[in-house]
């Protein structure tokens, strides 16, 4: 067998750590712990949690107790120090005492939330980092409150909801959906039953943990009653209702929430405008709603009138997958058609190019190669894929490319419109394009007043 190499055996790995031995580890701890508080700190605690679960919690509400009584102000040079010693706590108490008692580990861990307004109050954070390990920490604080169970957990968790909304409504909010779905459920009923309804941050919570709960009417109950009018909030409603199954409440909020006509203003106009055109969340809520009533009919025109007004790709991908044979491919030639004829040019070749449908892109580009702009970031991309079986769809974007960047300025030092302008050529002799002086005047053009020449 080969001789381990003494370079491996140098490397810092747990592996080679216990090779030291108990004895020379131990010794290493005991130096680190005499030139450093933290550490110190950290092995009496791994200490404690040898003991037993109380003997941990002991330790750890010694230093929360420390951190909430210090009234010192906390430099910039000393925030760094700050917040190790505080993500050190928060996983002790979630790694350590929350794995062997959940109930005194989430006690803690609240505690732990709770040293935020003291700690806000006097360090000095411009990058607001301490904020940021308190946000990151809702994932935790959801694992341990639902390892703890709702019973336990609902009532600790609804009193620091009450104590301090603002800090408390952002925690549970953002970890929301890691909670277990009882302890959502038990939470959502804390807060809202025999309560009025639900406003500000409060409503933000509700609708977090009625989403974890499964609760649709408690989620719509928390939006007020003037917003349910709205286009885009009365179309997500009408969207989860028509999911639900529930195809009536869906349309009586999908149709509440039409777009109306501006009203006539005394100040000249006699006439009311037409209404706007609903947002796109709106006509995908009414397919929903169509689905929902069983008119397939009416679902699949909503589904092409969309498709046709953004060029969204996921209704017409939906409509294509409810077709037989033959049918899709029909549908296909039609939706290709409409983007290649899009008013906003460059859009339906972006539509083209992602779909992919490279054929009609090559064809699209060369028909309309005026109303394409070049100043489109996906530009060279789309080139370089139409090179190799579209060359005169390609030779087309690398011209407009160079032009808008002449046009713009954009170029670095004009190094990527020279290396436009080798690849245009080579293109068209490879084609046999005879348009290459004719670019080359209308680069000239384009550089007009800086006078940059291209010849």
């Amino acid at each position: 067998m080969a001789k381990r190499p003494a370079t491996a055996k140098k490397t810092l790995s747990a592996a080679n750590l216990k090779a030291l031995g108990d004895a020379r580890l131990a010794d290493l701890l005991m130096e680190m712990a005499g030139e450093d508080a933290g550490w110190k700190r950290r092995l009496r605690m791994e200490l404690a949690a040898e003991v037993g679960a109380a003997d941990l919690a002991l330790e750890i509400d010694k230093r929360l107790n420390t951190l909430a009584g210090s009234r010192t102000r906390v430099s910039s040079r000393k925030r760094p120090e700050l917040l190790a010693d505080l993500a050190t706590v928060r996983r002790i108490i979630v790694d350590r005492l929350a794995a062997m008692d959940a109930r005194l580990g989430l006690d803690r861990l609240v505690a732990w939330f709770d040293l935020y307004p003291g700690l806000a109050a006097r360090v000095k954070d411009p990058k607001g980092e301490l904020a940021l390990l308190f946000d990151g920490s809702a994932t935790e604080l959801a694992a341990t409150a639902s390892l703890a169970g709702a019973e336990v957990a609902a009532p600790i968790l609804i009193e620091a909801l009450n104590t301090r909304l603002s800090e408390w409504g952002s925690w549970i909010g953002r970890g929301a959906a890691g909670l277990s779905r009882p302890l959502a459920q038990a939470l959502l009923l804390g807060i809202t039953q025999g309560r009025p309804r639900p406003t500000g941050r409060l409503a933000l919570v509700v609708r977090k943990l009625a989403d974890r709960a499964g609760d649709l009417d408690a989620w719509v109950s928390s939006l007020p009653e003037e917003d349910r009018g709205k286009p885009e909030i009365g179309a997500e409603i009408a969207r989860r209702l028509a999911e639900a199954g529930r195809a009536g409440e869906a349309r009586a909020a999908l149709e509440a929430s039409r777009p109306r006509p501006v009203e006539a203003s005394r100040w000249g106009r006699r006439e009311p405008e037409p209404p706007p055109p609903p947002p796109e969340n709106w006509l995908t809520a009414e397919i929903a709603v169509l689905e929902a009533e069983g008119d397939a009919k009416g679902a699949s025109d909503a589904r092409w009138m969309l498709f046709e007004r953004t060029l969204a790709e996921a209704p017409l991908r939906a409509e294509i997958a409810k077709l037989a044979d033959f049918e899709d491919v029909v549908a296909l030639d039609r939706a290709f058609a409409h983007a290649a004829a899009y008013p906003d040019a460059t859009a339906g070749l972006r539509f083209l190019m992602t779909w992919p449908a490279l054929r009609e892109a090559g064809e699209m580009v060369v028909v309309r190669a005026g109303d394409l702009r070049g100043s489109a970031d996906e530009v060279p991309l789309w080139a370089s894929r139409l090179e190799g079986r579209h060359p005169a769809a390609a030779l087309v974007l690398l011209r407009a490319r160079a032009v808008a960047l002449t046009r713009l300025a954009l170029s670095r030092g004009g190094e990527e419109i020279e290396h436009l302008v080798q690849q245009a050529a080579a293109l068209a002799a490879q084609t046999g394009d005879d348009g290459q002086d004719g670019f080359l005047l209308a680069l000239e053009e384009a550089a007009r007043p800086v006078r940059r020449g291209w010849r």
